[in-house]
């Protein structure tokens, strides 16, 4: 198991202008970071997901992610349960009144972690998935002298309107639930978050991977009510309602363009990476779609876009067949 450890920010000001007292990031390392501190990956969390999870999906001996090889950093983001979130943060901001944080909060104070605790200045690659490939965008942006390479993994630089059609059906699941009180409930709005899953069942994998009921070979599920019921209902009930809502606001306001630097312009904002970028969509991804990669690969100056041959929409990472491409082009990243 991962050892977590706890970097304590203190007053964090926030992108939003609220400041968070006794803020804090919760990451883990695998692998040793070598003398001249050049062998450094920061590979951040996914929406939900924890360090160990996204060490034991994206790393390991002989992969590309190899800890043998580098030294890899996974923090948990902000309101993802295990940093600074509304399930976890003292009063005056626990529950609902935990303050709007954005996806370039999580890279400043990543950004903190690596020099304060490491003294690292520069990484050879950012790369995550979903939430994850956000905030590795963001790093370019903010901060083209530290990094060497990116490579976002179904995810966006800008969060796009049709995806927050999808982001407003599944905060309302959780919000229409009379237990959900403004998010001070006493009791979990279980109704709320079953809802949540069973809405996400239809966004996260494809039409073609339900057509060709690939949840039966793959997860073992003898119909379609069992899998939404194990997979996605099962998924979303053990989390934190507060958590998700506040996970929902920072994925549909993600803009790297939302920077005095860049003034909203998100075709400048790319064009200021100067870090080699591979992106990574999957090709039947509903609310990343590989259309959305092509717009960023046409504006970032040295990127290569990817889409992974996949049937399983969003979830691609998860199945072996689709780490294996992942893979190839982490490794051709870290060359």
């Amino acid at each position: 198991m991962a050892e977590y450890k706890t970097f304590e920010l203190g007053p964090f000001a926030l992108q939003k202008g609220t400041i968070l007292p006794d803020a804090k990031i919760v990451y883990a390392t695998v692998g040793r970071l070598n003398e001249a501190k050049d062998n450094a990956i920061l590979l951040p969390t996914w929406g939900g997901g924890s360090p160990e999870e996204a060490i034991a999906l994206m790393t390991g001996p002989g992969r590309s992610l190899d800890p043998e090889k580098y030294f890899i950093v996974v923090p948990n983001h902000f309101n993802g349960g295990f940093s600074s979130s509304p399930s976890n943060t003292a009063p005056p901001f626990e529950q609902g009144r935990f303050p709007r944080l954005t996806t370039y909060d999580s890279a400043i104070a990543q950004r903190r972690l690596l020099t304060e605790v490491f003294g690292i200045a520069r990484l050879r690659l950012v790369a995550g998935w979903s939430m994850g490939a956000m905030v590795a965008y963001h790093w370019a942006a903010l901060f083209p002298d530290a990094v060497r390479a990116i490579v976002p993994i179904a995810g966006a630089a800008r969060t796009a309107l049709f995806n927050k059609v999808f982001i407003a059906g599944i905060r309302s699941a959780i919000t229409s639930d009379p237990d959900w009180k403004d998010g001070f409930y006493d009791k979990p709005p279980i109704r709320g978050l079953r809802l949540f899953g069973r809405i996400y069942a239809g966004w996260g994998f494809s039409e073609a991977f339900y057509r060709e009921e690939v949840f039966k070979s793959a997860f073992g599920a003898s119909s379609l009510e069992e899998f939404i019921e194990t997979f996605w209902e099962g998924f979303f009930i053990k989390s934190d309602a507060n958590n998700l809502v506040s996970q929902m606001w920072t994925w549909e306001h993600n803009d790297i363009s939302a920077h005095p630097n860049f003034g909203g312009n998100l075709i400048k904002a790319l064009s200021s990476i100067s870090a080699r970028a591979i992106l990574l969509p999957a090709a039947s991804d509903t609310y990343f779609p590989p259309v959305d990669g092509e717009f960023e690969a046409k504006h970032i100056p040295n990127a290569e876009l990817r889409p992974i041959p996949t049937i399983w929409g969003h979830m691609s990472p998860i199945n072996p067949t689709d780490q294996a491409f992942i893979d190839k082009a982490l490794a051709d990243a870290l060359r």
